[in-house]
């Protein structure tokens, strides 16, 4: 079907040979997504003329932040603490954690395969759980409050620097860990000395990277009760209070900024 109504061409080269030029995919798949695009509208509802209509209240909830409570400063900094301490908890505890698991998930520092085969799969089904559902079930067994969104953080840390770090052990050279292993010593001491320097510096990378997402996830956490910024985010919002979340958005893009910063700095000087 695709070769009678997409056919191939035929070029003819200066030394009389005729050679056929391949058929580009690139019509078929731009209709193939132009038909997910359709089918992904219908299924969701979305309506354009719906957009192109409420558009302007976007703007004008933005009109309403600005200028922002400056009044309201002194009642955000604290949550803004414990949004802080809840990202770096969570993460510290997480990369801290995902070391030795990470170990055990890499299929070539042993030999058996099925336990790595078992805590990828675990990784993999903790990358697949939301961070805001993770942090409302916390929410019910550790009560409301800061805890919770730190078990959150913690638990989204572990998987996604846990997920990395074995694909890293992985591909390492394994050519140092072997000649120790044949000496006698054990697993964990070939790995101190042979596979850790290696995968140090893209550890300790990530585990900033993650740090600085986390803040911005943790902003979020307060809607399920995870404590932080994001109740008092909720509670502006939900009072149509758009100064107060004015000025709880300018201090959360500050302090996100200057961790991002800092983070990149330490980040480009491990590469």
């Amino acid at each position: 079907m695709l070769k009678k109504f997409y056919p191939s061409k035929k070029i003819l080269l200066p030394n009389g040979k005729e050679v056929i030029e391949k058929r580009s995919t690139t019509p078929v798949i731009v209709i193939f997504l132009l038909l997910l695009i359709y089918v992904s509208a219908r299924i969701t509802d979305f309506n354009v003329l719906i957009l192109v209509e409420r558009i302007e209240q976007f703007f004008f909830i933005l009109r309403e932040m600005i200028p922002p409570t400056w009044a309201y400063f002194p009642n955000i900094w604290n949550p803004l603490l414990d949004t802080i301490k809840m990202s770096l908890l969570g993460s510290l505890l997480g990369a801290i954690c995902a070391l030795p698991i990470a170990m055990i998930a890499a299929s070539n520092l042993h030999k058996m395969k099925w336990l790595s085969a078992i805590m990828k799969m675990i990784f993999s089904f903790l990358r697949t759980l939301p961070t805001l559902i993770v942090a409302l079930i916390a929410t019910f067994v550790f009560g409301l409050g800061t805890v919770a969104g730190t078990v959150a953080i913690f638990i989204f840390s572990l998987a996604y620097i846990g997920k990395l770090l074995y694909e890293q052990i992985e591909n390492a050279d394994m050519g140092a860990f072997e000649a120790m292993t044949s000496m006698g010593l054990s697993t964990t001491q070939s790995f101190r000395y042979a596979i850790f320097p290696q995968v140090l510096p893209n550890y300790l990378s990530t585990s900033l990277f993650c740090f600085e997402g986390n803040v911005r996830y943790a902003a979020i956490l307060g809607y399920v009760g995870a404590g932080g910024i994001g109740l008092m985010l909720n509670e502006s919002l939900g009072w149509r209070n758009y100064a107060n979340v004015g000025m709880i958005l300018l201090l959360l893009v500050i302090t996100v900024f200057v961790i991002e910063t800092i983070s990149e700095y330490y980040r480009k000087k491990l590469m």
